[in-house]
């Protein structure tokens, strides 16, 4: 039986389509190659690149690759350079497109995937990450930063090799501004953080949790918008990425190494787009706001009735996905 199911954040509804299930297999997409045969991101191709911004290399070791790279953009959807300027025709608002983007290269190596890379590795990218965060909210033109990864051609890619890309804003984007609004009016009603809240009741209830250490909670959550999707929760109340302590860091390298592992398992290697939620970069108090990250595989399509409703429809069920996905050891 179809049922309705209402994100508590966002206020969002979703279908949960049963009578469309499908087993895993069945949401196999052919993979394809988006490489040309030479790749700009390998270590020894540098130069084909805009000149790199930071680089993390093993200590002690100034002959050694690197072994994450940030570089801008080469085709940017903003850049960095000039002021912010708005202007009005009529009922339209324009301003500048200022901004920062920017390439993380994960790997020197370009065959490896994101699973395939150590806890260590996935903790130095996650690492630069953060740093690139704290460096870009130095700006005061700059309100915010939206790390995403789209891994494979379905999901957005254009460069097979693993690297994930971080977007600087001068505005709150409208999807996020949804999330602290919401996240806000249950704060104001209950004085209690609704993600916190969530993360208790899916470690109490536990038919969605897919993986969990001392540090974070990974489940299919409650509302899933898409078959598999997975958030990856930390249990310590943190608005701001930026201001979580390495150790910590380091546990949900773990869980993000051990998610894609099981999707992979799963879903044969699926097209998926990774979000990392942090609160804006903004002067103002968010103790209503919980950072976390978001995997989404790419399964179905957004179509007619998505667009002209707001609503998503899911053929699976988040309790069976995360039952699948908990029995891939």
């Amino acid at each position: 039986m179809p049922s309705l199911r209402k994100d508590p954040i966002t206020q969002r509804w979703v279908i949960i389509a049963t009578e469309r299930a499908k087993r895993p297999r069945d949401y196999s997409v052919p993979r394809t190659t988006t490489s040309s045969g030479f790749c700009p991101f390998c270590h020894g191709n540098e130069s084909a690149t805009p000149p790199e911004i930071s680089a993390r290399r093993t200590p002690h070791a100034s002959d050694s690759p690197w072994t994450v790279r940030v570089i801008p953009n080469k085709y940017p959807a903003l850049r960095v350079e000039g002021a912010i300027e708005k202007v009005g025709h009529g009922v339209y608002d324009e301003m500048s497109g200022i901004g920062a983007h920017e390439v993380i290269i994960e790997s020197p190596d370009h065959d490896l995937h994101l699973s395939e890379l150590s806890i260590e590795q996935i903790t130095a990218v996650l690492l630069t990450w953060q740093d690139r965060m704290i460096d870009l909210r130095k700006d005061d033109r700059l309100k915010c930063a939206v790390v995403f990864k789209n891994h494979g051609e379905h999901a957005g890619a254009t460069l097979e090799h693993v690297h994930s890309q971080l977007i600087a804003l001068p505005i709150v984007p409208k999807r996020l501004a949804e999330s602290l609004e919401g996240a806000k009016n249950y704060y104001d009603f209950k004085s209690r953080c609704v993600f916190c809240d969530i993360r208790d009741q899916e470690i109490s209830e536990g038919s969605r949790v897919v993986f969990e250490n001392q540090e974070v909670v990974a489940f299919c959550p409650y509302a899933a918008r898409f078959p598999f999707e997975l958030w990856i929760l930390p249990r310590r109340h943190e608005p701001w990425y930026e201001n979580v302590a390495q150790a910590e860091v380091t546990r949900v390298a773990e869980a993000l190494k051990v998610c894609i592992d099981k999707l992979n398992r799963a879903l044969d290697f699926p097209p998926f787009n990774l979000l990392l939620r942090s609160a804006p970069f903004v002067n103002a108090d968010h103790p209503h706001y919980h950072w976390h990250i978001e995997i989404i595989p790419t399964l179905t399509r957004v179509a007619g009735f998505e667009w002209g409703t707001g609503f998503y429809i899911n053929p699976t069920p988040p309790e069976d996905a995360a039952r699948h996905l908990r029995d891939i050891d």
